[in-house]
């Protein structure tokens, strides 16, 4: 089928009207789209220069495209609205059946959603993506003790991605450490470890999925020889079941899916930003 163009367009960063929009469109395996986000359009002179965008990719494509609006503002959105688009107005579908259903008018505020207003809930947000980021391989391991998980695994296993993710998404303090030959020789976890068994959570991964990532990283190496990588994922699968650890395959599993997880199997308290 043609390619269709979508718009997300937001009078803040853009990231709900991505997140909605792009959930949204995936259940609509025969269709390619070409998605475009336009943030910050917080003025009607802004308004006019989107629409101006929006008709002439219409234009060029010979079909009109679809725009998944969260203005807040109504005046913002009316100017959208006139595009020669399909307009979708997230506050004017939602925001009326809840003011109905509250009894209670919205406030249109601009900006709730994602700002720095909350200052405790985002500091503490922005404190656990640094933690993430200084507990990332094993380094260091002084306040290891300070994280609410630590995720565990082979290298190149995806425990950066999902602790970064959990942090961002969730305000989880997480670190990770990886497991290395020497570990798998005593099948016992490093001493750094021990203490933080219930705080544990490891990450796996298919043989041959690990060899293609260590390849790009490494190529050549014995690191990433196939032989080395099945060695690794066997042992440290074994160290996992004998230490009583449960642990995700994260082959085909997105960095959300394997952070949500984590998050309900652990038990995790989250934040919601």
């Amino acid at each position: 089928m043609q390619r269709r163009a979508a718009f997300f367009v937001s009078d803040r960063t853009g990231i709900t009207a991505e997140m909605l929009g792009h959930s949204l469109l995936t259940q609509f395996d025969g269709v390619p789209f070409d998605e475009v986000t336009l943030p910050f359009v917080d003025s009607a002179e802004k308004a006019h220069d989107a629409v101006q965008q929006i008709n002439r990719r219409g234009a060029e494509d010979g079909i009109r495209p679809i725009v998944i609006s969260t203005l807040a503002r109504t005046e913002i959105a009316q100017v959208i609205g006139q595009a020669n688009a399909l307009f979708l107005d997230c506050f004017e579908i939602f925001i009326a059946p809840l003011e109905r259903e509250l009894g209670l008018k919205a406030s249109h505020a601009v900006g709730r959603a994602h700002s720095v207003f909350d200052f405790v809930n985002y500091h503490h947000r922005i404190e656990s993506v640094n933690y993430a980021l200084s507990h990332d391989d094993g380094v260091p391991t002084r306040d290891l003790s300070e994280a609410d998980i630590v995720l565990i695994g082979v290298s190149r296993s995806g425990k950066t991605p999902t602790c970064l993710y959990l942090a961002m998404q969730f305000g989880i303090r997480a670190a990770n450490y990886p497991l290395i030959p020497e570990d798998f020789s005593s099948m016992s976890l490093p001493p750094q470890l021990r203490p933080l068994r219930g705080r544990l959570y490891g990450l796996t991964i298919k043989p041959e999925r690990l060899q293609q990532i260590r390849n790009e990283r490494r190529p050549g190496s014995r690191y990433a020889t196939l032989a080395n990588c099945e060695f690794e994922v066997r042992e440290a699968e074994a160290l996992m079941r004998q230490q009583g650890i449960p642990y995700l395959d994260a082959t085909s599993k997105s960095v959300e899916e394997l952070a949500t997880t984590i998050l309900q199997e652990a038990k995790l308290v989250r934040r919601i930003y």
